[in-house]
């Protein structure tokens, strides 16, 4: 009953985020669009019209075509997908791996803790991007390898956080009794430090997912991510870059496409930290 009350408490200050709604009404409008895309646009997004290239936006090319002559409004609809489950599902696999990297590293303690946290430290100071480079050309460009190249690569931001609430929460009396009683590493793992970290997981999910989206756009941008013909916002802008000055159009959609999705994840972001993290909402005086 507390932690439905929690939720529902939580739900209610979100709610009185007037930009975090907002941003959230437009992520939500963003994912219904990736799932109804061909009801939105009847054109395809890799065909190529040759007589059709370069044009001016217009009713029949709402943002005008590329120099394919693609449809470009449609190829930034399909593009959405791809950014979308680029940031959605990397972060998954980086929040798995990082809780439970996070919590054997809090929990256990000792040697085992020094060495998770020196491979977290690793990870941490390296450029991101020049590392995420360097493993996409390992393993070629695809979404699949994005999926997996972001999620490997981001993980030790979420494993650091989660090492902090665990180290807090292990001396707690019912995890004490809880080892009295019998139970094993495991149950504790997943019956009391998951749902007490859970505020926490979702709040570095919604934070790390903008990253992801810039990080996929930098590499589609470098010819690392996804490869052509597929629709990318960050490819489109890499091929728009000779007709920057005759057709801004060409980029600038692209571009408006990024910002719009990252802004609103950042702000519905910053407005779950404040809804769900007690520790903010003490040193506010809410509490």
């Amino acid at each position: 009953m507390k932690k439905n009350n929690f939720y529902s408490e939580a739900f209610q200050r979100f709610c009185k985020n007037k930009v975090a709604v907002v941003s959230a009404l437009i992520l939500i409008s963003l994912i219904l669009i990736c799932f109804i895309a061909p009801l939105i646009t009847s054109y395809d997004p890799e065909k190529q019209v040759l007589s059709e290239r370069l044009l001016s936006p217009s009713l029949k090319h709402w943002w005008g075509t590329d120099q394919y002559g693609r449809d470009i409004f449609t190829r930034c609809v399909y593009g959405c997908r791809v950014s979308l489950s680029v940031g959605i599902i990397s972060q998954i696999i980086a929040t798995i791996i990082g809780y439970f990297m996070g919590v054997t590293a809090g929990y256990v303690g000792g040697k085992t803790d020094d060495a998770i946290s020196f491979v977290m430290q690793v990870f941490s100071s390296f450029p991101f991007l020049l590392f995420a480079m360097a493993l996409m050309y390992a393993l070629g460009p695809g979404i699949t390898n994005l999926y997996i190249s972001l999620g490997l690569l981001s993980w030790a931001s979420t494993a650091k956080l989660i090492r902090g609430q665990v180290m807090q929460l292990k001396g707690q009396e019912y995890i004490q009794a809880c080892k009295v009683d019998g139970g094993s590493t495991l149950r504790i793992i997943l019956k009391h430090l998951l749902p007490n970290c859970i505020p926490m997981l979702i709040v570095s999910i919604t934070l790390g997912i903008p990253s992801a989206i810039l990080s996929e756009a930098s590499l589609s941008y470098l010819g690392l991510g996804v490869p052509s013909p597929k629709p990318s916002w960050g490819s489109m802008i890499a091929e728009s870059q000779d007709f920057i000055r005759s057709n801004t159009y060409y980029s600038l959609f692209p571009g408006l496409c990024i910002i719009v999705t990252v802004m609103a994840f950042n702000m519905m972001g910053d407005g779950l930290r404040d809804a769900l993290d007690p520790k903010l909402r003490i040193s506010r005086g809410e509490l």
